[in-house]
């Protein structure tokens, strides 16, 4: 049952159909691990949050730069040299005390990938680089775990979700990495900053939606964002997963 002070904290929750008191229940119940607390992971991070998402994991490895701070909205100029996980727990405490946010100071990879998302009812993918990208989507196939990716670079975004036997996979659209070099770093190519939140808020919306049982999930579809059209636009994916060298192991399950 919610508190006096839970009823007006998450009043406009309440005013919703598709939420209400019940729903909020279930959000505090929940456990979201976010994988990344720079660009996409601040932006989810914040809203879960501010949603009453009872516990939340945080992982990140590394260190708030200055080159952060034009996109990464959980770190400030005090920040500067912390560790970001540090950085981005101490904001979120204060935001709302409600959840019990976990901070994992990690770099992830295969030794830990599974034991990490084990416990979590939902993942969310908001890491930078293909080799995570790829890491994560794997483990969540292999784990039952339904999880949300995002992508941005320079002025475009997109994310998709995966709900385990429900939808194909990132696996399934891209079979691999593409070779190392081919595709510019986000240092490289520059991204505009407010993409950060267009794409993180559209993941957290997606986790809420997710945690709640409500609406049309991403799940089979690719949606994808330009900022200088201004033009969002969803692709259909193919059902790939007999073929997929990930999916095609756990179809039977």
């Amino acid at each position: 049952m919610l508190t006096d002070d839970q009823r007006e904290r998450y009043a406009r929750h309440l005013a919703l159909d598709e939420v209400g008191e019940s729903g909020q229940e279930k959000l505090l119940s929940s456990k979201v691990l976010v994988i990344g607390t720079g660009g996409l992971g601040s932006a989810v991070s914040y809203y879960l949050c501010a949603a009453g998402v009872g516990t939340l994991g945080i992982v990140d490895n590394d260190v708030v730069d200055l080159t952060n701070l034009q996109r990464q909205i959980l770190h400030s100029t005090p920040d500067l040299g912390r560790e970001k996980v540090v950085s981005a727990k101490e904001k979120l405490n204060r935001l709302n005390p409600d959840v019990n946010v976990i901070a994992y100071k990690m770099f992830v990879d295969e030794s830990n990938i599974d034991d990490l998302i084990k416990d979590y009812d939902f993942i969310v993918e908001a890491t930078d680089n293909f080799d995570a990208k790829f890491l994560i989507n794997d483990a969540c196939v292999r784990g039952k775990k339904p999880y949300c990716h995002g992508g941005i670079l320079r002025f475009r975004g997109q994310l998709m979700t995966y709900v385990p036997g429900v939808s194909p996979c990132y696996r399934c659209m891209f079979r691999e990495a593409p070779p190392k070099g081919t595709v510019p770093t986000g240092r490289q190519a520059g991204i505009i900053g407010a993409m950060s939140g267009v794409i993180g808020t559209l993941q957290a919306t997606e986790t809420i939606k997710y945690l709640l049982g409500i609406g049309d999930l991403l799940t089979g579809r690719l949606l994808t964002y330009d900022a200088l059209t201004m033009r969002f636009h969803i692709v259909n994916l193919p059902d790939n997963r007999k073929n997929c060298p990930v999916c095609s192991k756990y179809l039977d399950e």
